[in-house]
């Protein structure tokens, strides 16, 4: 039927007879000539239907937006006044001479070209209009691309795709599992699967060696602009390796895909530690397109009195930490009220300062209200080691260890990103040797990345001392976005349930939930790794969108709602009786 596709019309197909299928972008009537900017998925082609052709000129006549239409005609070049260069087909034109109305439509709720008056409740709402958008679906190409890209590489270096289910135990994984009641096995539910990480282990121990799977994953967690309900990972395992393998394998497939899809040539990822991350960056997700290091500074204020400063220098749970924006001196008072309310967002109690007006003057070349709580030897010093210039603005940060990092790492973002300070448009790097346990109460641990990371030491050493335990975990983070972490994982059953006695958990509840993953575990478990990278949050970065929302066709909203079908949603008594459970519902 279709002979060609809208966007492909080109001067090269002059005075062919074109048959084209799709949807009026927009109708024009110009002084007895109708105009319908005709739409399909590979763009738009302005069709001219003249009164020479009386039948399918009255037709043209009745056509608005979003009707769906066939149209059958002779491609002409455009008068050159009328050449549109904005558009791919914009030097030519179809002459109509038949036209056919498929399906009429009703007023969208929004105009496909001028979406952006349309809040994203009714885009959601309507996703099926929304997705017929240009930009919407140039997104899920490139998502489709790089699905293609990553199946074919992993394909290229012998790993095997493979199934895991979908219906399975729930394990304590992080985050609170989807559940689904039983109807044959009353009273007992299966999970949807936050990741496929025990299956994956358990091909390993079946000796597939390599295995990889582009995976559907649900967390019921609470949810923000690159989180979903039901998201994809990009899941690989691999035996006999260790932690340099498996970087150097996700290394080469993600240079290759950026070159690939979106013709980017990432530089050598950089490599650091959790700890060092915390330290200059306040954060495990660091942005290295841009400077703006935190600079600790608690030994030059431990003497002094002034408390904000004295006392978190003195505390070993506390941070005091500078950080020097240079040419700072260009924001105002209201610029920095705005960035105190800020970073009180992450539980600072403040934002101090100092303007340096004129580093030759010393203290009288510096404007800030703490000057006066601070000794003139400690301020030089300061000045000194953040090599200080003139025009720079230092921030401070004085708290407990966690509130400056999670406010002076934040504040460090909003800076880059209010002044456009970034150095490059990627950077790409890897954060090694996490901890394996933080704390959740004073007498409790949680693991950081999941309890099946191999520690580094033995048995013994994490038994005596959990919190200093470190972790053979990975994480790749990209413009400040952990796209993926990995990990090597434990293989010795002894190991295993180590780290279950760390968390507390009791020999009978460690048997019910890992029994099966113990026993395999004493039949020959090779050493394996491997890595989980989130395939929605890539694609959101590859294709510059703004969220994950973007890059997945039909997604939740922030309340985990779709609001296309209004799930979720009640169902008849009848079946909740079938499942065996009972329902209360809220007065």
């Amino acid at each position: 039927m279709r002979s060609h596709y809208c966007g492909e019309i080109r001067s090269e197909h002059l005075q062919q007879e074109v048959h084209l299928f799709g949807w009026v972008n927009r109708r024009r009537d110009h002084g007895g000539v109708i105009f319908l900017d005709l739409r399909d998925y590979r763009g738009v082609v302005q069709v001219v239907f003249d009164p020479d052709t009386v039948a399918s000129f009255a037709l043209a006549d009745q056509m608005r937006n979003e009707f769906v239409i066939e149209v059958v005609g002779v491609v002409r070049l455009r008068d050159d006044a009328a050449i549109n260069p904005k558009m791919a087909t914009g030097e030519v034109e179809v002459l109509g001479q038949q036209l056919t109305l498929l399906n009429p439509s009703r007023t969208p709720p929004f105009q496909i070209d001028e979406y952006s008056e349309a809040g994203e409740d009714v885009r959601l709402k309507y996703r099926y209009i929304d997705l017929r958008r240009p930009e919407m679906q140039d997104k899920l190409r490139v998502r489709s691309k790089v699905s293609h890209y990553i199946r074919n590489f992993l394909c290229g270096h012998d790993f095997v795709d493979i199934e895991t289910p979908i219906l399975t135990k729930a394990t304590p994984e992080g985050a609170r599992d989807y559940l689904v009641p039983s109807r044959v096995h009353p009273g007992q539910f299966y999970a949807l699967p936050q990741s496929p990480q025990i299956f994956k282990q358990l091909l390993m121990v079946s000796g597939f060696d390599r295995y990889y799977q582009i995976a559907r994953c649900f967390r019921d967690e609470d949810l923000r602009a690159d989180r979903q309900p039901e998201f994809t990972q990009i899941d690989i395992e691999a035996s006999f390796i260790d932690e340099a393998d498996i970087m150097a394998l996700a290394e080469e497939m993600l240079t290759g895909l950026f070159k690939e899809i979106i013709d980017v040539q990432l530089d050598p990822f950089a490599v650091m530690t959790y700890a060092d991350a915390k330290k200059h960056y306040g954060t495990d997700r660091p942005d290295l397109r841009f400077g703006l290091k935190l600079v600790d500074i608690a030994d030059l204020m431990a003497e002094v009195e002034f408390k904000v400063f004295g006392v978190p220098a003195n505390d070993v749970d506390s941070r005091v930490v500078a950080l020097r924006l240079p040419d700072g001196g260009r924001l105002s008072r209201k610029n920095i009220d705005d960035l105190t309310s800020f970073v009180g967002i992450y539980g600072a109690k403040g934002l101090a300062y100092i303007r340096v007006n004129d580093i030759e003057a010393g203290v009288a070349g510096l404007q800030s209200p703490i000057l006066k709580f601070l000794p003139e030897n400690v301020v030089v010093d300061l000045l000194k080691r953040l090599e200080a210039v003139d025009g720079d603005l230092i921030f401070f940060g004085a708290d407990k260890a966690d509130v400056v990092n999670d406010s002076m790492g934040a504040l460090r973002n909003r800076l880059a990103a209010d002044l456009d300070i970034y150095d490059a448009p990627w950077s790409v790097c890897w954060v090694t040797e996490f901890p394996m346990f933080e704390k959740v109460d004073s007498t409790s641990w949680t693991a950081v990345h999941h309890p099946f990371t191999q520690p580094l030491g033995t048995v013994e050493s994490l038994l005596a001392d959990p919190g200093n335990a470190s972790s053979r975990a990975y994480d790749v983070v990209i413009n400040g976005y952990e796209v993926g972490g990995g990990s090597i994982r434990i293989h010795d059953a002894q190991m295993q349930r180590a780290i279950f006695e760390v968390l507390k958990m009791s020999a009978n509840e460690t048997e019910a939930k890992f029994g099966f993953l113990l026993d395999a575990l004493q039949f020959g478990a090779p050493p394996h790794g491997g890595i989980a990278l989130g395939l929605d949050r890539l694609v959101m970065l590859m294709a510059d969108a703004k969220a994950i929302r973007d890059v997945i066709a039909f997604p939740k909203t922030q309340t985990a709602t779709c609001m296309l079908t209004s799930a979720p949603d009640s169902v008849p008594d009848k079946l909740v009786r079938e499942l065996g459970i009972r329902v209360h519902k809220s007065s």
